[in-house]
């Protein structure tokens, strides 16, 4: 019996799970829902009305992460943390730095106000935000992250883990909002998030997240039958 998400691939949260699924090798499914949205039997499985969750037979797993590690602890497939306490340390910071502090950016400042705020809302971007973060806070994200990509493959080894997708996940939202890392001024950074996203797990979830930003939430059921 397939795993279950519930959770839209348009999400980079639920992005980094799918990925991590497919590159495990187990079987899923899953239901595009909204963040934040849902009925009381999501508020059930998901008391802060969050995206992705896992149901695994009577399992229920919340969050990206905690998500990725239970993956690995349940089931077989390429591991998603590396061994050893300092590799794995460095591996659950970085991917704790995707999560909050480039989802702040990229999520919040950037693809909410350049695409959900003015399509989903019909309400007018606030470009002091945009431009905070393409100005400021973007710059300083790549700066660091230059400081941290692989000279070449992926952080540890030769298959992506739960950080390289958390930290590439993200990028495809700010492409649909119209933001792309500068390639001359952060080679490596750039170069380590253009492997990860030509990976054929990452190429898979990002179909789906281009089928799912073109249509309508009410439709999106429906569009991935076809």
């Amino acid at each position: 019996m397939p795993l279950h998400i519930i959770g839209n691939p348009v999400s980079p949260y639920v992005r980094k799970v799918m990925a991590a699924l497919i590159i495990k090798g187990i079987n899923f499914e899953f239901d595009p829902i909204i963040p934040f949205f849902g009925n009381d039997e999501f508020e059930r499985l998901s008391p802060l009305r969050r995206i992705p969750v896992l149901i695994d037979g009577e399992t229920v797993v919340n969050d990206s992460t905690i998500i990725c590690e239970y993956l690995d602890e349940a089931h077989g497939g390429p591991a998603m943390l590396p061994s050893g306490p300092a590799a794995r340390a460095r591996a659950r910071w970085i991917e704790e730095y995707a999560d909050s502090r480039i989802g702040e950016v990229i999520i919040w400042a950037l693809f909410s106000e350049r695409a959900i705020k003015p399509r989903v809302f019909g309400d007018k971007t606030d470009e002091g935000r945009v431009a905070q973060a393409v100005d400021h806070d973007l710059p300083a994200i790549m700066d660091w992250l230059e400081t941290q990509a692989p000279d070449n493959a992926f952080l540890f080894g030769d298959t992506p883990m739960a950080a390289d997708l958390a930290v590439e996940s993200f990028f495809l939202n700010a492409a649909y909002s119209r933001w792309t890392p500068d390639p001359d001024r952060w080679p490596r950074a750039t170069a380590w998030i253009a492997r990860v996203t030509a990976h054929t797990a990452c190429q898979q979830v990002r179909e789906w997240a281009d089928v799912m930003i073109r249509t309508p939430p009410a439709e999106q059921r429906e569009a991935l039958k076809q």
